[in-house]
């Protein structure tokens, strides 16, 4: 069902049933400002809301979801969306190879014939959704045709529509208007503001001058008791000033500073759900400043607060991790919105495919882009507690990147993110330094046993990490990068991106192994053990390194490693991959 048929069926259902019901809210304000249609519907109804979301859901086809009974709130939602199918692999769907250059040896340009997927992402990714493509769902939120919608119904009292209006939050909102009025629309809704919906027209409901914050840009809180009624009002003023290009009313600023410790009474997924949209809008550095000045961002997110003033080497950081942080966010967001004419983000790898991949769903219905900024977000939470002023002088940030993987799951899980959101973000805190980890000596780029290991390693977070790795570097130079530098970087995550998409470090996981265990202990009359195991694993290294193609050079490799001094374990990070680093 589109949404844009909703409104007309919706009011044809309630005037067979001779019931009056009133579009009220978002619906109302969005087509007054000639803005799309969204897929959520709020009414007020003049009858039993039980009754009718029940009489609602078997005639649409929906399920009913209970809000609060006792209060006559009940929620009818859509049928599911279509069968899922796996996300876009962003290699697979012909990424561009590095800008033109200098390519070391095995990193040239080539062929588009990838494989068709990502190691260790299909599974965690089975149940992706790509927006945007017929047929393919996307979240409720998005108002795309295909997406769940949602109707929720209010039970009106004996004070009618207008006392319903003086229970909404914002003047923006308490409008309404008849729903019989799209009865006339014959299902042509085309989304913008009808003759009727105009104050000459005689079919809007705006006791509270809601059209006129609307001329003015501006959102005001409709009465004193708006945040104490609902605490989650706090967050959504933040995020609909932001959404709509509204300024909050300064009297409104001051209520929500002075009652910003109310958000601590919100229900935790009503936190979650409007801090996302938050961050998944353009801009979101800016809200995130904003949330801050209010005193919200630390009853969201609190672990933040003792980022600000910690200084970093200045060889490294041009700000603090406080601004480090907020500007790690805002390069996330660049990074993943392509080129743009952009000095800056033309040198990020960046195609049609990848632009798919960073726009599927990935948790509680947002996108993978909006999970890379969360990462961003939490990246170096961890800084305060771990810094440390070496002899020398030198600051260092020991273990950040391990604790701060922690904090990010804890603090998610409290805000009861999916479990796959959670794995997610705190594998992007946890890896973040990796991809310039495998840097080589001299600043040569990794090595192809480098990079099988670290897309074995981080699976369908692996191409997440990599645009985390650009943003944190654009965050970290600030007014200070250098181009040059710069696009050295961006190739070398090019390099990463281009060798794990192309054979053989890419090789299918189903393909077969040139020799099993028994085979080893066989031809080299060993034990059972874990040498078995560390020499199958740098035989499967080196295959994915192109080092060796056939059993006997397996047989070979095995023999040579298990003479070496680790017994068989290739020496660590030979290939310039450090075990950890400290900034």
């Amino acid at each position: 069902m589109l949404v844009e048929t909703m409104l007309p069926r919706l009011a044809a259902f309630f005037a067979a049933r001779s019931v009056d019901a009133y579009v009220v809210g978002g619906q109302v304000r969005d087509r007054l400002l000639s803005r799309p249609p969204g897929s959520d519907f709020d009414l007020a109804v003049a009858g039993g809301a039980a009754r009718l979301a029940a009489a609602l859901a078997a005639e649409f086809g929906g399920s009913v979801a209970p809000l609060s009974p006792e209060r006559g709130l009940m929620r009818v939602v859509g049928p599911p969306p279509p069968a899922p199918i796996p996300p876009p692999n962003p290699l697979e769907l012909g990424w561009a190879t590095p800008p033109p250059g200098e390519f070391p040896p095995g990193a040239s340009a080539g062929d588009d014939a990838y494989p068709p997927s990502i190691p260790g992402a299909a599974a965690d990714d089975a149940d992706a959704y790509l927006p945007g493509v017929p047929g393919m769902a996307v979240s409720a939120s998005s108002g795309v045709p295909g997406g769940r919608w949602t109707v929720d119904l209010a039970e009106l009292d004996d004070g009618g529509i207008e006392a319903d209006l003086g229970r909404r939050d914002f003047g923006v909102n308490a409008m309404a208007a008849p729903l019989r009025c799209w009865l006339d629309a014959d299902g042509d809704d085309d989304g913008g503001a009808p003759d009727w919906l105009t104050a000459d027209g005689g079919g809007l409901i705006d006791p509270h001058n809601g059209r006129g914050d609307l001329r003015q840009k501006r959102l005001r809180a409709l009465n004193d008791g708006v945040f104490a009624a609902d605490p989650g009002r706090l967050l959504r003023a933040v995020r609909l000033a932001g959404q709509l290009g509204f300024r909050l009313e300064p009297a409104t600023i001051r209520r929500i500073s002075a009652e910003s410790h109310r958000l601590a009474r919100a229900a935790p997924d009503r936190v979650r759900e409007e801090f996302l949209r938050i961050l998944a809008a353009d801009g979101a550095k800016g809200r995130l400043e904003t949330l801050d000045r209010l005193g919200l961002l630390a009853g969201v997110i609190p672990e933040l607060r003792d980022a600000k003033g910690v200084e970093q080497p200045k060889a490294h950081h041009y700000w603090d991790v406080w601004g480090h942080t907020l500007h790690a966010v805002e390069a996330a967001e660049g990074v993943t919105g392509g080129h743009r004419n952009s000095p800056v983000y033309s040198c990020v790898p960046w195609t049609p495919g990848l632009a798919a991949y960073f726009d599927a769903v990935i948790t509680d219905g947002h996108t993978r882009r909006t999970a890379l900024k969360l990462g961003a977000l939490f990246h170096d939470i961890a800084k305060p507690q771990t810094r440390t002023i070496a002899a020398d002088g030198r600051t260092r940030f020991f273990g950040h990147a391990e604790q701060g993987a922690k904090i990010a799951a804890g603090r998610l899980r409290q805000l009861r993110l999916s479990a796959r959101g959670v794995k997610l973000v705190s594998q992007l805190v946890r890896h973040h330094l990796r991809p310039t980890g495998m840097m080589q000596e001299g600043g040569r780029w990794p090595t192809h046993r480098a990079i099988h290991r670290y897309y074995r390693d981080l699976g369908a977070a692996a191409v997440d990490t990599l645009y985390l790795c650009l943003a944190d570097y654009l965050a970290a130079k600030g007014p200070e990068l250098a181009h040059p530098q710069w696009l050295a970087h961006a190739r070398m995550i090019g390099h990463i991106l281009d060798t794990g998409a192309r054979p053989p470090v890419a090789a299918t996981p189903a393909a077969p192994r040139l020799v099993s265990g028994r085979d080893l202990m066989r031809r080299l009359q060993l034990p059972p053990g874990p040498a078995v195991g560390r020499l199958l694993t740098a035989i499967a290294e080196a295959r994915a390194a192109g080092e060796i193609e056939t059993q006997e050079q397996a047989f070979i490799l095995a023999a040579k490693l298990l003479h070496s001094p680790a017994d068989g374990q290739p020496a660590a990070h030979s290939d310039g991959e450090p075990a950890g680093c400290s900034d």
